[in-house]
């Protein structure tokens, strides 16, 4: 009988305790970020180093205003802009590079950009680690350039950037496209 009881608690016990665990792990991770993180990075060939590395958040439309003068506009024209969601976007240089013509030194920069109709003015900033825009602080820009915007043929649901290459060598494009909205930032290595 005694041994019953025993079983009976060291059971309970069990129970108890990994009710509690799971409840905890749930508490911990509530589930997937509704602009999940993404990580590009740009090598010369498979297994070469890399030249460039890009951590940006993923926010998606869901039928809501981007680039426009639109009440509600996720990223509205002529204003300061992340480049994504959540923690401001960084950019890895690994070594010298010229960004739109423009000499930059190898390191990790904020990237920021300022949306226009037809032209994008695009920041590259020394204050890391922050989180959106809101601690942009204008006296930290390391590089400023305009480049101008199109429209694609299709709508893109979540705001991506990926690398393609130039027309000349050595010269790769950092492609930004959001809604309908493309933008291609030259960068020569």
């Amino acid at each position: 009988m005694k041994s019953l009881f025993l079983r009976s608690l060291a059971i309970f016990m069990f129970l108890a305790v990994s009710s509690v665990a799971f409840a905890q792990a749930n508490a911990e991770f509530p589930g997937l970020d509704k602009s999940p993180a993404d990580i590009l990075l740009l090598r010369n060939e498979r297994g070469a180093p890399p030249l460039a590395k890009v951590i940006y958040g993923r926010p998606s439309l869901k039928g809501r205003p981007v680039f426009s003068d639109a009440e509600g506009s996720l990223a509205p024209l002529g204003e300061i802009w992340r480049t994504g969601a959540n923690e401001a976007t960084e950019v890895t240089f690994y070594k010298d590079v010229k960004v739109a013509g423009k000499d930059l030194k190898a390191g990790t920069y904020v990237l920021h950009s300022i949306p226009g109709k037809s032209e994008w003015t695009i920041i590259l900033n020394s204050k890391l680690n922050v989180w959106g825009a809101y601690e942009y602080d204008e006296s930290k820009d390391v590089l400023r350039v305009n480049i101008p915007s199109s429209t694609g043929a299709s709508s893109v649901e979540v705001f991506s950037m990926n690398f393609k290459p130039g027309a000349s060598k050595g010269t790769v494009h950092l492609v930004m496209g959001w809604g309908t909205t493309r933008v291609e930032l030259p960068l020569t290595f």
